[in-house]
Formats: structure tokens, sequence, C-alpha cells
């Protein structure tokens, strides 16, 4: 184990107060092309920050040189809890620098849904992949994960909704394979999913129009995401951690054992450094992530609050988070004070994802699978990055044992819940303790997708999104068959 104690000289302490912003929102940023995120920009207009209330206090920008043992690079839900943990188990005050306003990106941009799961695949296709053993061991991990989620924000007033995850049939050709999942969720990770048919998730869940039953996890926890980050980052300064916003690493140079993080306000010198950038990640941060990630654009809308007539008319009769069964899925859910929130996925590139016309087909869908919505006001609209993997499950690693370099990454959008088991795993990584870590997600690096030659041209990288627009028109395609 480092034997480490927390960030020494330099850095001046900070006025108690929270950093504004010293840009504004660049709703056309895409981290595929651009060469860094930004310093300072504002946050997303989210319906999350736009009823959080006023950020917590910061350590402000970094302004001198500065030692510290541990740097996290990130400050959204990844990196606070790592921070978190590092404090609390290991002892170990690091340092978190964050290129904008803290938690700027993925952690204040997401649906607020936790459900019990890490990655896109399901756990019949863990089997496939890995083995009954092995997809066994990713289980425990993800349950052991929510349990770590819950005690985290136990003391967080994050509004949650808990009660499971419903998991609702688009089409009456999805319920099979819903049947089988269910069977072997219980049968053999010994998880209660239970199946629910189409007139009663009508008449005792929720009204969906679409919905032809329905799979429901007894695992899955709605909660308002910003007041989450904004709590996690209380409770990382009080256990001691600097969470700097508007320090940006700019370059980044090893020498022997040190690592040196180049800021727009000075050079932070570290011992180890853990990479949490989500979907914001860029190819200039580390050449260990260079291309390991396709960044992918999800997009939410929030309505006004709807009346008790309109709750009646809708079918809202629970509040747990839902999603639905189309491989381009909706997650939606009735908000705590009565408002919907939906969200899919978007336009391919950061250009095109302020085009009216998504935020258009986004309350189409809304308004089809509840018809009495149609026309209702919408208060919020907002777009993010999700950091998808080109084998669709996350990776929180050590990619060269010669170097105190780590990173959590890869979530899928499900990141919510899993990033919290993420930070713990990280935190235990940087702390020396990695080698008990035995599942593939813990043991192989991101992968690069197809060929490796070809994937480390830049000059592949608009090929990558060509052939993400193909995918999405043939998904929809599928995802609208009777």
């Amino acid at each position: 184990m480092l034997d480490i104690q927390g960030p020494v000289g330099g850095q001046a302490e900070a006025d108690e107060h929270h950093t504004p912003a010293q840009a504004p929102y660049d709703p056309a940023y895409d981290p595929l092309t651009a060469p860094q995120a930004g310093t300072g920009c504002d946050y997303a207009p989210t319906y999350w920050i736009g009823t959080a209330g006023e950020p917590p206090a910061d350590d402000g920008p970094i302004v001198s040189d500065t030692d510290a043992d541990v740097v996290i690079i990130g400050s959204g839900f990844t990196g606070l809890t790592a921070a978190i943990f590092l404090a609390e188990q290991y002892g170990i005050k690091a340092t978190v620098l964050e290129a904008n306003r803290v938690s700027w990106g993925c952690s204040t941009r997401n649906g607020g849904q936790a459900q019990c799961a890490s990655g896109r695949l399901k756990r019949s296709q863990w089997i496939e992949r890995y083995g009954l053993q092995t997809a066994l061991g990713l289980h425990r991990e993800c349950v052991e994960g929510m349990q770590a989620f819950k005690s985290l924000i136990a003391d967080i007033d994050c509004e949650p909704q808990p009660g499971g995850h419903l998991y609702i049939a688009h089409r009456s050709r999805m319920m099979p394979g819903l049947e089988k999942e269910a069977r072997l969720l219980r049968e053999t990770f010994d998880y209660d999913a239970r199946i629910i048919d189409a007139d009663t998730v009508r008449n005792e869940w929720v009204g969906d129009t679409e919905a032809a039953g329905a799979m429901h996890e007894p695992e899955g926890i709605g909660i308002h995401a910003a007041r989450l980050a904004f709590g996690y980052q209380r409770k990382a300064r009080a256990l001691g951690v600097k969470v700097h916003p508007a320090s940006p690493v700019l370059g980044w140079e090893t020498r022997g054992d040190v690592h040196y993080l180049r800021t727009p306000g000075g050079t932070v010198k570290a011992r180890a450094v853990g990479m949490a950038t989500g979907g914001y990640i860029t190819g200039q941060l580390h050449h260990a992530l260079k291309n390991r990630l396709l960044p992918i654009l999800s997009n939410s809308v929030v309505t006004r609050p709807l009346s008790e007539a309109e709750i009646e008319a809708t079918g809202f009769r629970t509040r747990q988070v839902l999603t639905d069964t189309r491989v381009l899925r909706h997650y939606y859910r009735l908000l705590p004070d009565n408002r919907v929130q939906i969200g899919s996925r978007s336009a391919v590139t950061g250009r095109d994802a302020p085009k009216e016309r998504y935020r258009q087909v986004l309350i189409a869908n809304l308004e089809r699978k509840f018809p009495a919505l149609k026309g209702i006001q919408i208060d919020y609209s907002w777009w993010g990055w999700v950091d998808v993997s080109h084998d669709m499950m996350p990776r929180i690693h050590q990619p060269d044992p010669r170097e105190s370099i780590y990173y959590a990454l890869g979530y899928g959008g499900n990141g919510v819940m899993y990033s919290a088991q993420a930070g713990k795993r990280l935190a235990q990584w940087i702390a020396g303790d990695g080698h008990k870590l035995d599942l593939p997600i813990f043991t192989s690096r991101l992968p690069y997708p197809n060929v490796r030659e070809m994937v480390e041209s830049e000059a592949f990288a608009p090929f990558r999104r060509m052939g993400q627009r193909f995918l999405y028109k043939w998904y929809c395609f599928k995802d609208e068959m009777r």
C-alpha cells in the first residue's frame, strides 16, 4: 500500500465558496474532435442543475505548482467516490482535478436511474462471453455495488425513489426474451426477477400504451443527479479531499515514478493518477485511452409538473425507474415533483446535437407512450456524452503495471450506480490493493474496436461516426418492427 497522506505545499487554502463559471456552456462540444473539454465552462441546462440549488464550496482552480500524492482526473460520480473511499478506507487524501465546473459532465446530465447493472450486456450475455462462474462473479459485483451505492447515499438528500426497475417490452415479440432472462435471473443468479403481463403493467404500474408486458427487477433507485453529485462533493471535502475546478490537464509527462500534470494555473506533481472522465475523455489526455472509447450522445427532456388528472390519465402508479426494450432504449419515470423525465439516444456528433429535430423526436416518443401528454410544456431539454466501450463492458484497470496510472471508464449508460462501485475499485487499485481484483473488467484493458492499426489512426475517427449513423438507422428499423 502507498504510504501517502495527501497534498502538500504550493496550493493556498481557498475561501469557502464555489467557483463560478469562467466560460459559457458549449452545446456543440464533441469529445471525439475537441482537443479538450474547456476551462471552467458552465453546466449544461439540465433539470438537475436547475433544481439542485447552489453548488457546494470547492477549492478553486490550481493557482501554483503543487504536490499531490494522488490525483483523480474528473470530478463526477466516479472521481468523487474514488476520493471518498481513498480517504475513508486507506487514509489517502486525493486531489481532484476538473476541467470545468465540478461534476460538469456525465454526472449532471444522466437520467438519474441507478440499476443493478454494469455496462450494456445482460446476464445471459455474460455467460456467453465469459462462462458461468465469471458471470456469477460479475453479478455479485453488481449486487455489492448496489449496496455500496445505498450506503453512500444514505445521508445525501438526493430524492431517492427506490423499489426496483421495470423493464417494459415495447413490442410483444420482446416478451419471450424477457421471460427467458427472468428465469435465468431467478434460477441461476438467485435474483428475484418476475414477469408482469401487459394488462397488469397498464392497470397497476404505468399506462405506457406500448407496454406488451414487463420484467420487474428488485433493485433500482431513481435519484436527483446533481444533488447526488453535490452530496458526494461535500462528503469528499469533509474528508480532506481537495477539489479543483477550472483545472484541465493540458499536458502530462511521466518521469520515473512521478507524474507532472500541467494545468493553466500550475503543474501538479503526483505519485499516482486515476482517470475518471467518463464520456468526456479526449485523445490527448493519455495514450493509454486513445481510441478506447466511443462517446455516444443521449438526450433528455423534462415536462412541467403534471396535474393529478394528468397523472391519472397517464396511469403513473409507480415512481420506480422504467426502461423499454429498444436497442436505442428509452429511460423514463415520474419525478418526485410530478414531472415526467424521458431520455434516449440522440445525434451522432456534437455539431448536430443542438438541432431541434432531436428534441422533437424525443417529445414525439413521449407522446406515443403517453397520448394524454400531447402538447405538454417541456421545461428542460439537454444532452450529454455517454462513455461506451467497444465491447460494451466497463474497465477499472491499471493498463501498465510499471506505471501508477489507473482508470475507471466505459459504463455504457449504467454509471449512476456502478460509478460508486467503480470508485471503490479505483481506490483499491491506487492504494495498492488491486491484486485482489480478478474479474475481466479489472484484469483487462479497454479494447480497441476491430482492427487495431486502423483505429489507432486519427483518420479513422470519422469512419467510426459513419458506422454509428448506419447502426442507428438499423437499430431504429429493428426497434419499430412489429
